[in-house]
């Protein structure tokens, strides 16, 4: 195999890796309160100015679903959703689509995408923004998981034997 095609596969790599970081980022944001992020986005920049490419704009989407998960697809309903775009003076670009009306939030998630783009703001907005907000929501999930265990039953069945 050439340098080349090592180099190539190294790159797509490198940018699924970034990809999937990005995504997961995108997926905390999307449990996010606004204050949470609000505050953690406090302790990273000072003021930052950013450009708003889309305002948050408010919109109908259709959810599709299956049945069974390999079914004809049929349509589900609709749900409402918030979207907005930025851009940073670096020049990376965040977009932000949460579900339900909040404006902000969906400004807020989109400047974190943005940040999380650059490589000088990455570390802290992991490690002051979204640190934060998967700690609370892992001990809400574990909260509900022991509430949900506490109700469990297990059911079983004693087979007579031939008289």
């Amino acid at each position: 195999m050439s340098t080349t095609t090592d180099h190539v596969q190294r790159a797509r790599a490198t940018g699924d890796g970034e990809r999937a970081g990005r995504r997961a980022a995108m997926a905390v944001l999307a449990d996010a309160k606004v204050d949470e992020i609000e505050r953690g986005l406090q302790s990273v920049l000072d003021l930052l100015d950013y450009v708003e490419l889309r305002v948050p704009e408010t919109g109908l989407v259709m959810l599709r679903g299956r049945i069974g998960g390999d079914g004809a697809p049929f349509n589900l309903g609709e749900a409402t959703v918030t979207r907005a775009a930025v851009r940073i003076p670096s020049g990376e670009v965040g977009f932000g689509y949460v579900l339900g009306r909040d404006q902000n939030k969906a400004r807020l998630s989109a400047l974190c995408d943005a940040l999380w783009q650059n490589a000088d703001y990455r570390d802290a907005l992991e490690r002051d923004v979204l640190a934060p907000i998967r700690t609370r929501a892992a001990a809400e999930r574990a909260h509900q998981r022991g509430q949900t265990a506490a109700t469990r039953v297990d059911f079983f069945t004693l087979v007579r034997g031939e008289d």
